[in-house]
This record gives C-alpha cells, sequence and structure tokens, in this order.
C-alpha cells in the first residue's frame, strides 16, 4: 500500500486544500431585479468571512460610485478572506480598484480581459 491510499496519512494542506473564490457580491448584482444597498453588502461579507471563504470578491469599483463605496467599506471592514475587486484590463479600472481596496489586509485584483 503506498501512502495516497494509507487512510491514516493526512493530505498536506498546501496540495490538497479547496480555496473558495466566492462572487456572490459582485454577481449577485447581475441577477435582473436584484440589488443590495451597502448595509446589506457589508452583512452578507461578514457572513461569507464567518463562513471561512478565502477569497470575496467584492464588486467591481468602476462600475459606479455605490460599488466602489461598498468595495471600500467591505475592504475597511471584513476581516479573514482575501478581498478582491474585479477590473477590466483598462489603467483606470485597475487604478479604481487598487484604491478602494486600499483599507483591505489582504487583497487581490481580479483582471479580465474581453
Amino acid at each position: 500500500m503506498n501512502a495516497s491510499n494509507d487512510p491514516a496519512v493526512v493530505p498536506s494542506p498546501t496540495r490538497e486544500r479547496v480555496r473558495i473564490f466566492d462572487t456572490t457580491l459582485r454577481d449577485g448584482e447581475q441577477s435582473p431585479g436584484f440589488s443590495m444597498s451597502r448595509p446589506q453588502k457589508l452583512h452578507m461579507a461578514h457572513a461569507l468571512a464567518e463562513l471561512g471563504v478565502d477569497v470575496l470578491e467584492a464588486g467591481f469599483p468602476q462600475a459606479s460610485d455605490g460599488d466602489f463605496e461598498a468595495v471600500h467599506a467591505i475592504a475597511k471592514e471584513v476581516h479573514g478572506p482575501i478581498i478582491c475587486g474585479l477590473a477590466r484590463a483598462q489603467t483606470g479600472d485597475i487604478e479604481a480598484c487598487a484604491r478602494a481596496l486600499e483599507p483591505a489586509q489582504k487583497k487581490r485584483i481580479h483582471i479580465f480581459s474581453r
């Protein structure tokens, strides 16, 4: 019996761990007829952090002033997960994301291109 078949062997947490990248706060805003206020987003972000998500994609800061403010508030108040913002591969988007995420202890910018 090799080690991979041995039930007594605990998988290495660095190689065998599933990481949760949650997009509820960003994708949820794209659902027809559904949007959350800043306090609702903060409440949801805290709940997701309590659940133990690894990365929390808080929003798309360049999309609107409200989204920027919500991402900034989450970055400032929610601790535990990496706080992530979405940006197109454009300087203005990336800079807005960086400003919104500035207060986060752990931050990430998720960049996409068309």
